[in-house]
């Protein structure tokens, strides 16, 4: 009786934890993409420019290019979720954007003004429909969801750049 009360547990978990993305409506998912996209200039911002470079270690990306590949990744999950093709076509920002604190900033603005249109652009039949990401059936809902959830994680990972630097990461900005 405990594991059928635990496995149900479980189940209810993660309904409730994958249902909750699912019930913000589309003008509220546009909201927290652009709150995104000011949290993530402020993180742009605070870097000095000779920090674009920097690498805390010589295998791991550059803060311009963990910067870059959020960008990259914003686009291919936006154009996924709304098939709208990408305006950087198939390349890569990470691999052809100069690493300047200029240059970097605006592929990474681009690239979220790019997210939020196409947002706004979906009706609420295309947000429900089914699309494809990386081999995977989710709703275009969704795949904005992941495409929100891979900028945080990248954005997030550029703390500790910051702070090596000596340089106190933005406020977190929830609302």
């Amino acid at each position: 009786m405990k594991r059928l009360s635990l496995l149900f547990t479980v189940l209810a978990l993660t309904f409730i934890s994958t249902s909750v993305f699912a019930q913000f409506t589309q003008p509220q998912m546009v909201v927290e993409w652009q709150r995104a996209k000011a949290y993530t200039k402020a993180y742009l911002d605070a870097m000095p420019a000779d920090g674009y470079g920097f690498k805390p270690t010589p295998e791991i990306r550059s803060f311009a290019q963990q910067m870059l590949h959020l960008a990259d990744a914003n686009y291919y999950f936006a154009s996924s979720a709304s098939g709208k093709p990408s305006p950087i076509g198939k390349t890569s920002a990470e691999k052809t954007v100069t690493q300047t604190k200029e240059a970097t900033t605006k592929a990474v603005m681009d690239s979220y003004d790019f997210v939020i249109s196409t947002l706004q652009g979906m009706t609420p039949d295309q947000m429900l429909a089914i699309g494809s990401v990386e081999g995977k059936s989710l709703s275009n809902a969704n795949i904005y969801g992941k495409a929100f959830e891979h900028q945080t994680h990248h954005r997030g990972q550029t703390t500790i750049y910051l702070r090596l630097k000596g340089v106190t990461p933005p406020g977190e900005m929830l609302f």
